[in-house]
C-alpha cells in the first residue's frame, strides 16, 4: 500500500503541472482565436470553452510535450464547429511599433499593419487559418495539420496560395516586397 501512495500523489502532482501549463497557455490561445474570428468576445469564449474542454478532458492527452498542438486543435474544432460562418481574420492582434521609430515611420508602420489586416481579411478562410498557425503562431506544417485535421500536403498548398495571394493583394495595394512587416513578434 505504501507503493500506490507515492504513484498516487506522483499522477496527482503532473496532474496539477498540467492544469496549470494549460491555463498559462490562455494568452497564446486567445491571439489565435482572435486572429481567426476577429472579435474579442467570441475569441474569449473559444478559449475560455477551449480550456474548460481540456482540463475536463486532460486524460485524453498522451503526449504532454505536445500540450501546445493538443490545446490549438481542440481550439480549432471549436471554431469550426461553432462558428462556420465567420468574419475574416489578421492573424495581427496588435499595431507594433518598434522602439526609436519617429512619429512618420511610426505611422507608416500603423497604415502598413492596417493594409496586411485587410489583405489578410481577403483571403480564404481555409488559407487565413494556415497562414495563421505557420506564420504567425510558428507551427510546423505536420503541427498545423494536425490541428485543422488536414494532410500535410493540404496545409502546403493552402499555404503557398495564401502567400502568393498575400504578395497579389499588397502589390495592387502598392506595397513592395521591402515594405512588407514582420507577421510574428521576435523571441
Amino acid at each position: 500500500m505504501s507503493d500506490s501512495k507515492p504513484s498516487l500523489f506522483g499522477a496527482f502532482g503532473r496532474r496539477r503541472e498540467l492544469q496549470k501549463q494549460i491555463c498559462a497557455e490562455r494568452d497564446r490561445l486567445y491571439r489565435i482565436a482572435w486572429s481567426w474570428c476577429h472579435d474579442s468576445y467570441e475569441a474569449d469564449d473559444l478559449v475560455q470553452e477551449t480550456i474548460a474542454r481540456a482540463l475536463d478532458k486532460l486524460d485524453s492527452l498522451r503526449d504532454h510535450s505536445r500540450l501546445q498542438v493538443w490545446l490549438t486543435q481542440i481550439l480549432a474544432n471549436l471554431r469550426r464547429d461553432r462558428y462556420r460562418r465567420i468574419t475574416p481574420d489578421t492573424g495581427l492582434e496588435t499595431d507594433t511599433i518598434v522602439a526609436g521609430d519617429d512619429p512618420e515611420s511610426s505611422v507608416n508602420r500603423q497604415q502598413l499593419a492596417r493594409r496586411t489586416r485587410h489583405a489578410i481579411e481577403k483571403l480564404s478562410n481555409d488559407q487565413r487559418q494556415v497562414l495563421t498557425l505557420v506564420d504567425v503562431a510558428e507551427f510546423s506544417y505536420a503541427d498545423t495539420a494536425a490541428i485543422l485535421d488536414v494532410p500535410v500536403g493540404t496545409v502546403m498548398s493552402r499555404l503557398s496560395r495564401a502567400r502568393r495571394r498575400m504578395r497579389e493583394l499588397l502589390e495592387q495595394q502598392g506595397i513592395g516586397h521591402a515594405e512588407v512587416i514582420q507577421l510574428r513578434t521576435p523571441r
